[in-house]
C-alpha cells in the first residue's frame, strides 16, 4: 500500500516549469473559430489576462457569427483580432461595412489581414496588400494590423517553390509600416523546427524587415491530426519532424507537444535578446482547452488563467 501511495505522488508531481519558456510564453496569443469558440464556457477559466485572440475566418462563416464571437470574446475580457481573409471579401463597401460591424458590436481595433486560402477571389481583392491600400483600417483608427508570415514559403504565392514574390510582399508591408499609426507585426504559419524558423527570422532582419514575428506554434493534438492539418496547410520542410516521430512506434500513439520547437527558440531567444520573435501564437489543433491547459502547466505565471 506504502509503495501504492508512493507512485500516485509521484505521478501527481509536476515537472518545474522551465523559466526559459516561461519568459518565452509571456503574451501568447491564440486562435478560435466561432464553431470552436462555442465549445468554451468561460476563456478566463483557461487564458491569462490580456490574452489576445484571434478568430479565424472560414469561407462560408457569415460574419454575423464573426461578429457574434468576438463579441462574446471581448465581453470576458480579451482583446480580440478577427481575421479579414482578402479573398473572401467583395468589395471595400463590404470591408467597410465589416469594419464598422467588429468596432461597433465588440469594440474591435486589431485586426490580422491576410489574401485566404480561397483559389478564386470573390471579388476585387486577391491579397492583404489591398485591404492595406483601402486606408479603411486607419480611418478606423485600428490600433494594431498583423499580416502573415511564412517561415516555410508559401506555395500558392510562389508555386515555384521560391519565396520570391513572399519576399517582395514582406518588403512591401514593411513600407507600409513606416506610414500607418496602427503597430504591425507578422503572425506566421505553424512550423515544427527552430531551425529554419531561427534561419528565416535572421535573414528577415538581415533584408531591412524588421516587423516583430508572432511565430506560429502548433499546440497540442494527436500525430495524425497534425500531419493532416500539416499537408492542408502547406507546412514545409519541418513536416519532417512529425513523419520521422511517426516512424517511432513508441511515439506514434502519444499526443505531440510542442515542448522542443519552443524550447529551442526559448533558448536562443534568451541568448539573443535582439531576436525579431517577440510572441508566440497558437494554433490549437487539438483543442482550445488542451492547448490552455498545455501552457498552463509550461508557461507558469505567464499563462496563469483568470480565473485560477
Amino acid at each position: 500500500m506504502a509503495l501504492l501511495n508512493f507512485k500516485k505522488r509521484d505521478a501527481a508531481e509536476k515537472a518545474p516549469v522551465n523559466p526559459t519558456v516561461e519568459a518565452f510564453l509571456q503574451g501568447y496569443s491564440i486562435e478560435v473559430m466561432p464553431r470552436t469558440a462555442e465549445k468554451v464556457e468561460d476563456f478566463r477559466a483557461l487564458l491569462p489576462e490580456g490574452t489576445r485572440v484571434y478568430i479565424a475566418h472560414i469561407e462560408g462563416t457569415p460574419i454575423e457569427d464573426m461578429v457574434k464571437t468576438a463579441k462574446r470574446i471581448a465581453a470576458e475580457g480579451y482583446p480580440v483580432m478577427p481575421h479579414f481573409p482578402a479573398r473572401i471579401i467583395k468589395d471595400a463597401a463590404t470591408l467597410e461595412n465589416w469594419i464598422s460591424m467588429y468596432q461597433g458590436e465588440a469594440g474591435v481595433d486589431q485586426a490580422l489581414l491576410l489574401a485566404g486560402g480561397v483559389a478564386k477571389p470573390h471579388g476585387d481583392f486577391d491579397s492583404s496588400m489591398q485591404l492595406l491600400e483601402t486606408g479603411l483600417f486607419d480611418k478606423a483608427g485600428f490600433k494594431r494590423l498583423h499580416v502573415a508570415g511564412h517561415p516555410e514559403g508559401n506555395k500558392d504565392i510562389d508555386p515555384d517553390g521560391s519565396t520570391k514574390n513572399v519576399d517582395d510582399a514582406l518588403r512591401w508591408k514593411q513600407k507600409f509600416s513606416e506610414t500607418t499609426d496602427a503597430e504591425m507585426a507578422l503572425a506566421t504559419q505553424f512550423a515544427f523546427d527552430a531551425k529554419p524558423i531561427i534561419a528565416w527570422a535572421d535573414s528577415l532582419k538581415e533584408a531591412g524587415v524588421d516587423l516583430p514575428i508572432h511565430i506560429g506554434i502548433a499546440g497540442p493534438a494527436k500525430l495524425q491530426t497534425l500531419i493532416k492539418f500539416a499537408i492542408a496547410c502547406g507546412v514545409g520542410p519541418s513536416l519532417k519532424v512529425l513523419q520521422k516521430r511517426a516512424m517511432d512506434v513508441s511515439k506514434l500513439l502519444l499526443p505531440y507537444e510542442p515542448t522542443d520547437v519552443l524550447t529551442e527558440l526559448a533558448n536562443h531567444k534568451a541568448a539573443n535578446p535582439d531576436f525579431n520573435i517577440t510572441n508566440v501564437h497558437f494554433f490549437p489543433l487539438g483543442g482550445i482547452k488542451t492547448n490552455a491547459n498545455w501552457a498552463i502547466e509550461n508557461g507558469g505565471a505567464s499563462a496563469k488563467p483568470v480565473n485560477s
